[in-house]
């Protein structure tokens, strides 16, 4: 009986250790589609009002402000996909998918804060790789969409950075709107919310 009791535990374990296994090398399916949609849109309604402002600091402000909108809108939709087809957003590929964007992220802050007092036509350009350098890195542990989306974005900030600030706000609104929107809409039909 002792034999047969401890063949169980051995064969409980391995399932165990299976199933984390699967855990971890499964893709992070919890990318929210409407989320990026509604970044898309207060991207757009962003480089509107950045449009008008008359300096640069004005401008830079209305896409700080969106930056936090964005990370908001993005970070809660997330947030809520992940909880609503209970995959968990800090373990596994969820875990994976968050520290593979972050760093690319926070180095995109750090650089354009650097370039913008002498070089602010760089900027937008900047913002866009990185974002895409992000979003393609923490692609490869969620669906293939995703990397691709992230390209996309790499390949308007490699546009914008041999464009004049004036037009470069042009391809943050085609980037950072009509990218999150496009992508957005296929990764809800495709892969829900």
């Amino acid at each position: 009986m002792a034999r047969t009791i401890e063949i169980h535990e051995h064969a409980m374990d391995q399932i165990e250790y299976i199933r984390k296994t699967m855990e971890r090398s499964s893709a992070f399916t919890a990318v929210p589609g409407w989320g990026g949609v509604a970044m898309g849109v207060s991207a757009l309604i962003a480089a509107y009002l950045a449009s008008l402002q008359p300096s640069f600091r004005g401008w830079i402000q209305v896409w700080a402000i969106e930056c936090f909108i964005g990370i908001l809108v993005g970070g809660l939709s997330l947030w809520r996909k992940a909880r609503s087809i209970d995959e968990p957003l800090f373990e596994g590929s969820g875990r994976k998918f968050l520290l593979s964007f972050v760093p690319p992220v926070l180095a995109g802050a750090l650089i354009s804060y650097a370039v913008s007092h002498t070089m602010p036509a760089l900027v937008p350009g900047i913002w866009l790789m990185l974002y895409g350098t992000a979003v393609a890195g923490a692609g490869t542990f969620s669906v293939k969409v995703v990397p691709v989306m992230g390209f996309c974005f790499m390949l308007a900030g490699g546009v914008a950075l041999f464009l004049p600030l004036a037009m470069g706000n042009l391809v943050l609104a085609a980037g950072f709107g009509g990218i999150h929107i496009v992508f957005g809409l296929i990764i809800a039909k495709r892969y829900g919310g």
